[in-house]
């Protein structure tokens, strides 16, 4: 009883040293916007020297006929020609006249297969259109990266988004342009992750993107709206809250911005090797910058309250393998009891409503072992790397 009321001294010390650091970083914040726009002006300006230039090395254009754009869809891609593929395919078969939009491809590699699948769609539509537009990204790298030499290189005032390993609709484009009345300026579509029987913990995740708000593998904006807000922050350098950041941007700019769930873009799970979770913790070094930048909208559209439970199994994690070394050694088969439990409890609902095959259980089991003290290891990296209290 004594070791569990020491443990729950140090969470609730833990929770008061975060506090400590968000409240005074709060005061930083107004300094990192302004040093964020000036990085953004600073890029811009250099990029536009870029095409002053004209470099064909860097850029090749890939048209395949005339017309005055009314839309430009924007797919950033990495080494996935297959997939890039299958996207270019329903885009091409768009109800939608070819003239009025064209097809913006931004390879983050670059790949020469995947310079060779936009050139064969290229030959494809060079009488009918849709216009390809190639674009070789030498960095910096990442899909935030990515979809902003996209659309500072579009003809269009509307650009849409979407991602290498989606479907969109035959009428994606039609429903989604329908949405501009005038007023609206921004808007998401639908996202469907068709998947039958029962889901692994995996399937399970990735399926909550079909609930998500603003998500950048279905989504539109004005041209002149993104170059207002210096377009996608390219410090999100993985594919992780890139789209969550640009959407509270367009909210905190009282940006009128409209759901379309007609513009429906299908988003096949795809197969995932064992372990897969261990290294999608990585990503979680950015959700410090994202509530860095938007505390409040944080903690109402993404988590609530901190990972106390992650914090309390490390702690438990520690204790036991320090124990055996200090005065207490029975310090330490409490806390591997507090571990065990914490641990199991985790186990046990990451299970719950998932397949039970013997390989996903030993998954969830080692797994469910690995990811507190990785997270945790990721969250300091973050509070690190961007200078923020978060927890």
């Amino acid at each position: 009883m004594t070791s569990m009321l020491k443990s729950a001294g140090l969470s609730r010390s833990l929770r008061s040293f975060f506090d400590l650091l968000s409240f005074r970083k709060a005061d930083t914040e107004d300094a990192a916007k302004n040093e964020l726009k000036h990085r953004t002006d600073e890029r811009k300006a250099s990029r536009d020297g870029a095409k002053a230039a004209h470099d064909e090395g860097v850029v090749a254009a890939l048209q395949s006929g005339p017309g005055n754009m009314q839309v430009s869809v924007v797919v950033p891609t990495y080494n996935r020609p297959d997939l890039l593929d299958r996207c270019l395919r329903a885009l091409a078969a768009q109800v939608f006249d070819a003239t009025r939009y064209e097809i913006i491809v931004v390879d983050d590699g670059p790949h020469q297969a995947t310079r060779e699948v936009a050139e064969k769609w290229r030959d494809k539509l060079r009488i009918t259109g849709p216009r390809i537009l190639y674009i070789p990204s030498s960095g910096p790298h990442g899909p935030a990266a990515a979809r902003n030499r996209g659309w500072e290189s579009a003809s269009s005032a509307v650009i849409a988004f979407t991602d290498d390993d989606t479907i969109p609709y035959r009428d994606w484009l039609t429903n989604g342009l329908a949405a501009f009345d005038g007023n609206v300026q921004a808007a998401w579509g639908r996202i469907v992750m068709p998947f039958a029987g029962t889901p692994t913990d995996y399937e399970r995740d990735a399926k909550n993107l079909e609930t998500a708000e603003f998500v950048t593998a279905n989504c539109f904006c004005l041209r002149q709206v993104l170059e207002d807000l210096g377009g996608f922050d390219e410090r999100f350098r993985l594919a992780w809250r890139e789209d969550a950041d640009l959407y509270f941007r367009l909210l905190q700019a009282d940006i009128a911005i409209a759901h379309v769930p007609q513009a429906v873009v299908e988003h096949p799970i795809r197969p995932a090797r064992w372990g897969v979770s261990l290294s999608q913790q990585k990503k979680v070094q950015f959700d410090a910058l994202l509530f860095k930048k938007h505390r409040a909208m944080y903690r109402k559209k993404i988590r609530a309250s901190a990972r106390w439970d992650y914090y309390a199994i490390v702690l438990c994690l520690l204790g036991m393998l320090v124990a055996p070394f200090t005065d207490y050694p029975r310090a330490g088969l409490v806390a591997g009891i507090i571990w065990l439990a914490l641990t199991g409890r985790f186990c046990l609902q990451r299970l719950r409503g998932t397949v039970l095959t013997p390989s996903h259980v030993a998954e969830m089991i080692v797994t469910s072992m690995l990811i507190p003290p990785l997270a945790v290891f990721w969250r300091i990296v973050g509070i690190i790397r961007f200078r923020v209290g978060f927890a």
